[in-house]
């Protein structure tokens, strides 16, 4: 039975480094050789595969850089060993939801993230950091980024201070973008290959946002930069020119989203009538000439005949926009319009409303009318409030239309299409799932990361916030609200569809130092600190915090179902066995295992795992402490080999 210790890979998220450096291996092994600290890997020889002749590598190269992008790359490829920690009591529906609300730092979070859902999100939305110079949250400590988000939120002394982000310190774009590098690093790793991402930014990072999700993304997978109306009025009071939009930068995975589509939304559907009684329906007309003159498209010059009048028609200058053979399938199937009157100098083409289910070309301008503005956002959350607790937060019309691009078709099951949004705010991304679910039936689950950014109250710009915190008895983070705007979203839509069987619920995660303890002796005091360390697993830590980081730690879905049972016999100490994904993981964290209870216990966990008959190896986990000594250990392993659960494990 193996021990499970935090050096283990199987307590840390993925090491991209290792995969990396296996990839490359696998592909190309003459590129791998030893360096000063192990592995490494040879540029000459890798010139020489990609045909560079050229001696060195300090060359100029077209790209974005800055100071910092190395360490932003290599903090994005270390891994954490942090874990999240369940808050049953802050969730709603917590036995039933396949939602996520995780607090923490979200490059922690998207490592840990890693094992399950790495090519499982279908859409990205996030609106990070405007970098207006106000204060930056997000102060990346390269040496230890869990230590310093503890001390960022109160958790551990330290008290680190965050520095306002301005213009004067000759680091604002760089500090920025060392900040965005990494974690848009991660989150590609987590898209599906049909998966998008799409990014909420103002003029003053869109053209260096752009650029480095080119390099990450890769240029062929730039899809747009949609201009968002975000306002309908300007203000004199703005000295230049005064900004109206926002710009959504939007990516593709991979070329497995060959054609994109939008949803129709009801504005779409205004410009469809019958004025003819066409039996197909509702239709409208797009125009039959093209752009293109004779002589630049002699193919698709020929002669219409109208066949009102029975006169044939040319058109002076321009060609037709379709080749005669597919122009003779639109008189066939009377697809030509030719007014009420069918006097109309030139013909245009029918388009009906039921062909126009897989939705409409995306355009990218994108009007207030369509998707709201920040004020309708603002009033979304008064709403809920009674009051204004987040500055200029996104209208749920904005997330929802973006939803329409992946036009997904999913029931509830693991295939539901997963939508992320790492920079939660005011938590618009989740409301807009749940609305849109509503609207078209169907299912979508969503994973929301916030950091609990700490409000102060003396703070002009923070004080209505932290009060509502206060009147919550909460404590003064914006996570907190970010959670009681979902609580208070999703009870206003079951109130308004007493019907909805949906998902109208959230599991609540904090992001957490590891369960398993590490090896951090006091030199001074080595005994103690050997005594300290018997126990692997960290005082105060519940079995469900354990459960919990073995799902992440083991690449398993934070809402898989979990079921617990007493198993050992009636006559002998029973002990609690919890299995995860119907017996893909079998887990024991009794604290005492003496000999007499092995082979009841063995047997007890046997009989279950026949009974739940997983499609795939189980893992079984014991507390490494518990047992009274090896014999019993190594003798509940082997009875539990012996009945085919080779893969037995001990934390």
């Amino acid at each position: 039975m193996k021990k499970l210790t935090d050096s283990d890979p199987e307590t840390k998220s993925p090491d991209l480094v290792a995969q990396n450096l296996a990839q490359l291996k696998a592909f190309f092994p003459e590129l791998i050789t030893e360096g000063k600290d192990g592995i490494a890997v040879n540029l000459d020889v890798l010139k020489q595969l990609v045909g560079d002749r050229t001696v060195t590598d300090a060359e100029e190269k077209y790209g974005l850089n800055w100071h910092g992008k190395r360490r932003a790359r290599q903090l994005a490829l270390t891994p954490s060993t942090g874990t999240l920690r369940p808050c049953p009591a802050d969730s709603v529906d917590w036995d039933t939801t396949r939602n996520l609300m995780i607090e923490g730092d979200n490059l922690e979070v998207l490592k840990l993230l890693q094992k399950y859902y790495a090519r499982k999100v279908k859409l990205i939305y996030i609106d990070p950091p405007y970098n207006t110079g106000k204060d930056f949250v997000y102060p990346d400590n390269f040496q230890d980024n869990i230590k310093n988000y503890l001390e960022l939120t109160g958790q551990t002394k330290g008290g680190q201070k965050i520095s306002s982000n301005t213009e004067a310190s000759g680091r604002f774009h760089t500090d920025w973008l060392n900040m965005m590098y990494p974690r848009l690093k991660l989150a590609r790793n987590l898209l599906r290959d049909d998966g998008l991402i799409v990014v909420n930014i103002d003029d003053g990072e869109s053209a260096h946002l752009k650029a480095v999700m080119a390099e990450i993304f890769g240029e062929e997978n730039f899809l747009g930069a949609i201009a968002w109306e975000k306002r309908y009025t300007r203000s004199n009071n703005a000295r230049l020119f005064y900004s109206l939009k926002d710009t959504l930068i939007a990516f593709r995975k991979s070329d497995a989203v060959a054609i994109l589509r939008e949803a129709r939304g009801e504005k779409s559907k205004e410009i469809y009538s019958n004025p003819d009684n066409d039996p197909r329906g509702e239709w409208t007309s797009s125009s039959y000439v093209n752009p293109a003159t004779k002589d630049q498209r002699p193919n698709l010059v020929y002669t219409i005949v109208n066949p009102v009048s029975g006169a044939p028609v040319d058109h002076p200058t321009h060609a037709w926009k379709y080749e005669r053979l597919e122009h003779e399938r639109h008189v066939r199937e009377k697809r030509l319009w030719w007014g009420q009157a069918g006097d109309a100098k030139f013909p245009r083409l029918k388009n009906f409303l039921t062909e126009m289910d897989e939705g409409m070309v995306p355009i990218d301008l994108w009007d207030y009318e369509s998707t709201g503005t920040t004020d309708e956002g603002g009033q979304e959350v008064k709403e809920l409030f009674g009051e204004a607790v987040f500055d200029n937060p996104k209208p749920t019309r904005l997330i929802r239309r973006i939803l329409g691009l992946t036009s997904p078709n999913a029931i509830r099951d693991d295939n539901a299409p997963i939508v992320l949004d790492f920079f939660a705010g005011s938590g618009t991304t989740g409301h807009a799932v749940w609305a849109q679910n509503t609207a078209d039936g169907v299912y979508r689950r969503h994973i929301l990361v916030q950091l609990p950014e700490p409000l102060d109250p003396a703070n002009k710009d923070q004080k209505t916030a932290a009060d509502q915190c206060d009147k919550l008895g909460k404590p003064r983070n914006i996570a907190e609200l970010t959670k009681e705007r979902l609580r208070r979203a999703g009870k206003k839509i079951r109130e308004e569809n007493p019907m909805l069987a949906g998902d109208l619920g959230f599991r609540v995660f904090k992001l957490d130092s590891s369960n398993i303890q590490e090896w951090d002796p006091d030199r001074a005091a080595l005994a103690a600190s050997l005594e300290a360390h018997a126990e692997n697993l960290k005082v105060g830590r519940t079995q469900q915090d354990i459960l919990f980081e073995l799902l992440l730690k083991l690449g398993l879905d934070l809402t898989v179902p979990m079921a617990m049972k007493k198993v050992g016999g009636s006559m002998k100490k029973e002990h609690e066995v919890h299995s995860i994904g119907g017996g893909v993981l079998i887990v024991c964290l009794s604290e005492s295992i003496v000999r007499e209870d092995v082979e009841p216990l063995a047997m007890g966990i046997i009989a279950w795992h026949k009974e739940q008959a997983p499609a795939s190896e189980s893992t079984v986990v014991f507390r490494d402490s518990a047992f009274a000594d090896d014999v019993a250990k190594t003798n509940l392993a082997a009875i539990l080999q012996q009945h085919g659960l080779e893969n037995v494990r001990s934390l």
